[in-house]
This record gives C-alpha cells, sequence and structure tokens, in this order.
C-alpha cells in the first residue's frame, strides 16, 4: 500500500499557555507503523480531555468593571481562577488507534519493502485565547477554535443570504455552529456574562440564523446583541451586528440608526450594510455613490470592488460571493 495521511492535531498545553498545531505528513510505503502508534499513546497522554459541561459555580457579587474591546491575556489574570472550559472541538487528539498486526518498519526491515520515509512539517504555534466568561474573572473559557471558526466561516455567513463554495461547507458550517452556539449558551445567557463572551455568543447565533438553524437562534441573537450594546454602547462591531441584523431582516429605517452608529465609529463593514439597504429600498444610486466614496477611501479593498460590480450589472444581494475556495470546516464530533 503506497499512499499518504495527514493529521492535523491540536495539543492543548495549559501551563504553556498556548496551542501547539502539529501538521505530520506521514509517507508510508508498507503497513503501518507501531513505533508510530507508541508515539500516539504518547501523545494521547498529553492532551487534555475538554470539559463537555459548562461551570456552574457562581461568580462573586462584584461591580462590573470597565468593560474593555480587548480579551486579557491569561498573565494579566490573578491566581484562583478556574481551568479553562472549552468546547469539545474536531482536531484534538482523544482517541489512540493501534493495530496489534502492524510491523514496525523502521526498526524490522521487512525483505523487498523498504523503509518509510518520515518527515514533520508545518509546526506552528498558535496563542490560546481565554476569555473571561463572567465579570469577575472567576470562569475562563478557551476560544481559541471557536475564534478561528468564526474567522473562517464569517466572510460567508455572516449576511443573508449564506454563500459557500459547496454544498458539503454549507452544511458542516451549519452543524459546527449550532454546536458552538449551544455551548456557549449557559455562559452568555448568565446575567454577570461578560462582554466578550457575550459578543461571541451573538456572532454565533447571527450566523445560526442566517443558516436557518432555528428559530430560537434568531432569538438569542437578538438578545445577546441586545445585550452586548448594554454592556458597551459604543462598541462599533456590537452596534453594527445589530443593525445588520435588523436591516437584513425588513427593518432597513430601524437598523440604519444602529449601522450609522457603527460606520461613525469606523466599522468600514457597516457602510457597506448601508449600501446594501439603499439597494434593497429602490436606491441603486445611492448605493452606488456610498460604495465609491468607500472604494476611494480604500483602494485595496477588493470587495468593495465586487460589490460595485455586482450593482452595475443589475445584481441587489452585494454579499454573494463567487469565491470557490474550500473551507477548512471539519464535521462535528459524534461521542
Amino acid at each position: 500500500m503506497i499512499g499518504k495521511i495527514y493529521y492535523l492535531a491540536f495539543i492543548k498545553d495549559i501551563n504553556m499557555k498556548k496551542l501547539t498545531v502539529l501538521a505530520l505528513s506521514l509517507t508510508l510505503l508498507g503497513f503501518g507503523s507501531a513505533q508510530a502508534h507508541a508515539q500516539a499513546k504518547n501523545t494521547k497522554a498529553k492532551t487534555t480531555k475538554t470539559a463537555k459541561t459548562p461551570a456552574k459555580k457562581a461568580a462573586p457579587k462584584a461591580e462590573a468593571p470597565a468593560v474593555s474591546e480587548d480579551t486579557p491575556t491569561v498573565e494579566q489574570l490573578t491566581a484562583g481562577v478556574s481551568t479553562p472550559q472549552s468546547p469539545k472541538m474536531r482536531s484534538e487528539i482523544t482517541t489512540k488507534i493501534v493495530n496489534n498486526n502492524a510491523a514496525d518498519l523502521l526498526t524490522s526491515p521487512i525483505k523487498g519493502l523498504p523503509t518509510p520515509a518520515v518527515s514533520v512539517s508545518g509546526v506552528e504555534n498558535v496563542p490560546t485565547v481565554h476569555t473571561p466568561a463572567n465579570k469577575a474573572g472567576t470562569i475562563l473559557l478557551d476560544t481559541t477554535l471557536m475564534d478561528e471558526f468564526i474567522t473562517v466561516v464569517s466572510p460567508n455567513a455572516r449576511h443573508y443570504p449564506p454563500s459557500f463554495p459547496n454544498p458539503t461547507t454549507e452544511y458542516l458550517s451549519t452543524q459546527n455552529v449550532k454546536h458552538l452556539a449551544d455551548w456557549i449558551e449557559p455562559y452568555a445567557s448568565a446575567p454577570d456574562a461578560s462582554f466578550d463572551v457575550v459578543l461571541r455568543a451573538a456572532k454565533l447565533n447571527g450566523i445560526a440564523r442566517n443558516l436557518n438553524v432555528g428559530a430560537e437562534y434568531s432569538v438569542r441573537a437578538s438578545n445577546h446583541m441586545q445585550k452586548a450594546l448594554r454592556l458597551n454602547p459604543e462598541h462599533p462591531e456590537a452596534n453594527f451586528l445589530l443593525g445588520m441584523m435588523i436591516s437584513e431582516a425588513g427593518g432597513f429605517n430601524e437598523g440604519k440608526k444602529y449601522l450609522e452608529k457603527a460606520a461613525s465609529l469606523g466599522y468600514t463593514e457597516a457602510e457597506q450594510s448601508l449600501a446594501q439597504s439603499d439597494l434593497l429600498t429602490d436606491n441603486k444610486e445611492g448605493a452606488l455613490n456610498r460604495l465609491r466614496q468607500l472604494q476611494a477611501q480604500h483602494p485595496d479593498n477588493t470587495q468593495i470592488a465586487e460589490q460595485l460590480r455586482i450593482i452595475e450589472e443589475g445584481g441587489y444581494y452585494i454579499w454573494r460571493s463567487n469565491d470557490k475556495t474550500p473551507l477548512n470546516i471539519k464535521p462535528v464530533s459524534q461521542e
């Protein structure tokens, strides 16, 4: 058997405060390696099992500190903070695979079979993101992989209607966003939830709404977006998220207030959403003028140029994308 197997392993190291991503490329020329199995066993021993049940420990009553846009680093958090909770993601090593009939070609060569070549490449250190779940900072969430998912899928599903390169990617994204939105919900809906957790819940449920996961996710999205604004009324993205959702649901005048607020705070995407609202309210010239002015300010923004092309060619939905680049979305673990 000749072929290649690629492994992508996310190994959490709480003490080192980082997430190590190892991309292992094994070129196999023959049977599996018992030595590789031993390594897998050792790796599993170092791999932490993620918690499935959200922490229910009540935070001590305290005055809410000033809300910051930036998530505090681990070094800024004091001792006594809980072990960071994290959602069960799909790229963690949690199960060892052992073939008792395998031969170790590295130590016991078989006549007629060449020794397999083994190489390790693409080693990358990804900083872990620890986000306080409550205002007191006594509950921490590891949102590293969650943030990565939001970043990857947002260009395709942040706006309605969503646009994916293929049905499989849309299906996997739907599975993932439901999984993550359900996981973060107890933390975001808590009375003392932190702004950073509420904002993440707003993004996830907004994407779930666009993917038609269920009516409850639309309600959650609205609730979390409004809660985020109560916690931080001047936050550009919080204003944008609520304005975008309202306007894309048909409430153009109501949504416009929040979009204009976000635009005044320097949020470029809010201007683009205002152009979309102009277009859907039969103000094509207003949409074109707005995007042309925006293009003059951001001449290197290829998305704005594409949106102008869509309008000039008679299109109405400027967030549709012709980009067929595959997305690296993995299936939800069925455990």
